[in-house]
């Protein structure tokens, strides 16, 4: 499976992003999936992850109230919506195909794409 992130941009403090993860070569209808990022100099962290279902979120305090992990299988597609952005997210963001909902690890790791926030 192949992961591809897009949606990524620059934009002002406040403002709003929404991030797309497509995948191809594979189904990921079966996994739970994640959002990560890694700003600069920065260690890469947990942002968001989703059930095979959706019926299951969960999200990084940092990030809880103003980000929201979504999919649609029949697509094969995993979104992050980001609203009210702070300068604190700028960072390069990854989608990935998890192990197990509620573990870290991955199987497939994508591209990122970069969001950057201006203050």
């Amino acid at each position: 499976v192949q992961l591809q992130a897009s949606g990524g941009g620059l934009v002002q403090a406040g403002g709003s992003l929404r991030l797309s993860c497509a995948a191809s070569g594979g189904t990921i209808s079966s996994y739970a999936m994640g959002w990560f990022r890694q700003a600069p100099g920065k260690e890469r962290e947990f942002v968001a992850a989703i059930s095979w279902r959706g019926g299951r979120t969960r999200y990084a305090d940092s990030v809880k109230g103003r980000f929201t992990i979504s999919r649609d299988n029949a697509k094969n597609t995993v979104y992050l919506q980001m609203n009210s952005l702070k300068p604190e997210d700028t960072a390069v963001y990854y989608c990935a195909a998890l192990s197990e909902y509620s573990n870290l690890k991955y199987d497939y790791w994508g591209q990122g794409t970069e969001v950057t926030v201006s203050s």
